[in-house]
């Protein structure tokens, strides 16, 4: 982000058929995958063939993925689409591709009549009528798999599946937004946000997540995201992680239904190409630029917005930072928050704007701050600033916020390609941490989520009516 008063152009974005390392309206639910789940049944390779497959752990959690998804999707396609769900007619491929046996593929070959080691590092769905042997399948790298399952969790592989799975109904229905692979590939995590949900609901038959999952699933999808300075409008762009993360919620919250209507040519993508100023410092502005903008835009924001859309006037609270001992009013080992009896907004400048810039970037710097600002506008309205809603509310604040400067409606500051992405992970990453966010029980997944709805609904969406 940079100081600025120029508004920001919004950026909307050939199908990627892979989801690639490098590149492949909703009300907020408040309930969460159950804590205590089923235990897993397997299913049987008989009973779902996967060629290649090697009985490997990765294999494993991608046939129970899949046989889940062919029933959830039998379920939800004469719902959502008015039919029955014709089964995927090629199959499924598993490949290590360090160790391939060609014999153990039709002609030596996977889906879309690719070599076996073209899927390394990857997954995809090859589509019907393109003229290949193998259409209409899922081939995948299983090695790759269970390398994102030791780091990110074992549900994050059948996400994975799942978004595959997503491509395989676009197959079948057609694809949004005039074929854009922004719109396509951000449908298809909302198809797989929709199979989570009914998962975590315990519908599922082989496949289960539970609560504390949920964090790490969305950590886990970081590394899919397209890198800051991709333009939208590129023929193989993926989306930004915020933009990945908010389709995943939005099928979460709203259902394969969700995902059939919101993935047209007007949907608001915050992935963009970076300025010429932005190549300089990787969209990061200086530490000290960072701290002006925080005195300026946000008292900026709340200026304008509170009179527009609530109907009354808004008192600046006082903006100060400290290093390391918290004032007073605070609880010692308090990193960011709000006093009441002086007014004023306080952030730890050494143990928290510093190693969030250092290990995120410049924008966790303004959402850690953005947050109890929120609080201090629910005080001047007379609500409540130490429990669950209000904390809901901040959050869904710094995503109004977020919104308005991407919009250019804030202008002192001009946010960069990445500046979203920055607000997802520091959610992720401080969200249970109680010396930045009270102890009230909202998971990541939760405070993104809010985030979401704040940037798509605006400040009067934030639980901000006395």
């Amino acid at each position: 982000m940079t100081a600025t008063s120029r508004p920001v152009a919004l950026a909307a974005g050939l199908v990627s058929l892979a989801l690639l390392v490098s590149g492949c309206g909703t009300s907020i639910v408040t309930g969460q995958a159950s804590s205590a789940q089923p235990p897993i049944t397997d299913v049987a390779p008989e009973q779902f063939p996967i060629t290649g497959a090697a009985e490997t752990p990765a294999d494993v959690t991608a046939r129970n993925a899949l046989a889940d998804l062919v029933d959830f999707w039998t379920q939800q396609f004469p719902e959502v689409y008015g039919e029955d769900f014709p089964q995927l007619a090629g199959g499924y491929f598993s490949v290590d591709p360090g160790d391939v046996d060609e014999s153990a593929y039709p002609d030596g070959e996977i889906g879309c009549s690719a070599a076996p080691e073209e899927v390394e590092q990857n997954a995809f769905y090859c589509p019907p009528d393109v003229g290949a042997s193998n259409e209409d399948s899922i081939s995948y790298d299983r090695a790759f798999l269970q390398e994102l399952a030791d780091e990110y969790g074992r549900f994050l592989p059948a996400l994975i599946m799942a978004h595959e799975f997503g491509h395989a109904i676009q197959g079948r229905v057609g694809y949004p937004a005039n074929d854009t692979s922004i719109n396509t590939e951000t449908q298809a995590d909302c198809f797989a946000g929709a199979w989570t949900r009914w998962v975590a609901d315990g519908n599922a038959s082989h496949e289960t997540i539970r609560a504390p999952e949920l964090d790490g699933l969305l950590a886990g999808y970081f590394i899919v995201r397209d890198p800051p300075g991709t333009s939208a409008e590129d023929t193989q762009a993926h989306g930004s992680y915020f933009d990945r993360v908010s389709a995943i919620q939005d099928g979460y919250d709203g259902g394969a239904a969700a995902c059939r209507d919101n993935y047209e040519s007007d949907r608001v993508f915050t992935q963009g190409e970076f300025t010429d100023a932005d190549l300089v410092n990787d969209g990061n502005a200086p530490p000290d630029e960072v701290a002006g903008l925080i005195q300026t835009a946000l008292p900026e924001y709340y200026t304008d917005s509170f009179p527009d859309d609530l109907g009354t006037d808004f008192s600046d609270p006082t903006i100060e930072s400290f290093d390391g001992d918290a004032p007073g009013c605070l609880a010692p080992d308090t990193k960011a928050g709000f006093c009441a009896d002086d007014d004023t907004v306080y952030y730890d400048e050494t143990d928290l704007a510093e190693p969030a810039y250092d290990e995120i970037g410049d924008y966790a710097v303004l959402t850690a701050v953005a947050i109890p600002y929120g609080l201090a506008a629910r005080q001047q309205l007379g609500l409540s600033t130490d429990d669950e809603d209000a904390i809901r509310s901040a959050t869904c604040q710094a995503g109004a916020f977020s919104g308005a400067a991407l919009y250019g409606e804030v202008p002192t500051i001009r946010l960069s390609p990445g500046d979203f992405d920055e607000a997802v992970t520091f959610l992720l990453s401080y969200g249970k941490d109680p010396t930045v966010f009270p102890d009230v029980s909202l998971s990541g997944f939760q405070l993104v989520d809010v985030f979401r709805q704040g940037f798509l609904y605006g400040l009067t969406s934030c639980g901000l009516e006395a």
